[in-house]
């Protein structure tokens, strides 16, 4: 990333983090800078840690666990479960976190384990008619489809 996005994206981290009440500290700007330089990578907290040792050797393991945490509950970074064992974090687009968007699906092929995202929320109906109908009011969801990616089902002859 090169030093002008970098700061643009800094900016931005921080404002979302002000808009969230929080304070903006070293910690929380790193967390989220690594997932969002890491879009569509699932990544777990170790793999985030990993990552942001190199930017902030004496972070702590517990600090990044707590960061997410943190930023999770207060809707910046989904929490996902791809269903392999590990708890997984995304950050969404940083203008749909702070209009309050759904996150995107997932499909997530059975044979290569590949995992993609899919932008399209064909729900909005469905949550509309489950609120009209039972005074629910939905916040978010969470949807993954389960099949063969394009390649795998060639190989496959599934098509």
């Amino acid at each position: 990333m090169k030093s002008k996005e970098r700061e643009k994206l800094e900016e931005e981290l921080k404002s979302l983090l002000k808009d969230k009440g929080l304070k903006t500290t070293r910690q929380r700007l790193i967390v989220l800078r690594v997932l969002a330089e890491n879009r569509g990578k699932h990544l777990t907290a170790e793999e985030i840690y990993r990552e942001t040792c190199g930017t902030l050797p004496g972070i702590g393991l517990a600090t990044v666990y707590r960061t997410i945490q943190l930023l999770t509950q207060l809707e910046l970074v989904d929490r996902i479960n791809l269903d392999d064992g590990f708890v997984r974090y995304e950050i969404g687009d940083i203008e749909e976190k702070s209009e309050g968007h759904h996150r995107h699906h997932h499909l997530i092929c059975i044979n290569c384990g590949k995992i993609m995202p899919f932008e399209h929320d064909l729900l909005e109906n469905l949550e509309q008619n489950v609120t009209d109908t039972t005074g629910f009011v939905i916040r978010d969801h969470e949807v993954k489809f389960y099949g063969y990616c394009a390649k795998c089902a060639k190989k496959l002859k599934l098509k």
